[in-house]
């Protein structure tokens, strides 16, 4: 008998944990849940970026804002929603294509380094406030004060017409 309810403990919690993840994750589960939203360094001298330059900033196709302020990209870890949405909406890569990308950009010396990955939206928040230049995307509804919210295609989460859902 103990053994079965060792066994039944063993299978069923991992089984429950996935549940309880797929639904707390689900789109539309809270108010700001859908939408990812684009933050940066409150000294970032940009406020709106269309798809295409968005695009650039990540690609590594534009390495400083303005003339002199270095662009650090900070990026979710694989698995995290953020980083799905940033994959499919921006790069339009999947996970292997994307780390392939970097590979080659950083061996053909056409970047330093890659993006740097954060492990959750508090780690990506705290590191835009301490890092001048740096952009993140993190669930809408989990934005600090004090960070500056970028509008894409015009828009801020949340907001009609926001395309990173």
């Amino acid at each position: 008998m103990r053994r079965r309810s060792f066994l039944s403990q063993a299978l069923c919690l991992p089984l429950l944990g996935l549940l309880a993840a797929a639904f707390s994750a689900r789109p539309g589960a809270g108010a700001g849940n859908a939408d990812v939203a684009v933050v940066a360094h409150p000294r970032v001298p940009v406020d709106n970026l269309t798809m295409t330059e968005l695009r650039k900033v990540l690609m590594g196709d534009r390495q400083v804002w303005g003339s002199s302020l270095r662009i650090t990209l900070l990026i979710r870890a694989p698995q995290a929603r953020e980083r799905e949405v940033v994959l499919k909406k921006i790069y339009q890569m999947n996970e292997s294509q994307f780390r392939q990308y970097w590979i080659t950009k950083v061996f053909r010396q056409e970047a330093t380094a890659g993006p740097k990955i954060v492990y959750s939206n508090e780690s990506a928040t705290e590191l835009v406030r301490n890092i001048p230049g740096s952009i993140a995307f993190v669930d809408a509804s989990q934005v600090p004060t004090g960070l500056k919210v970028l509008k894409v295609e015009g828009h801020l989460p949340g907001e009609k017409g926001y395309p990173l859902q």
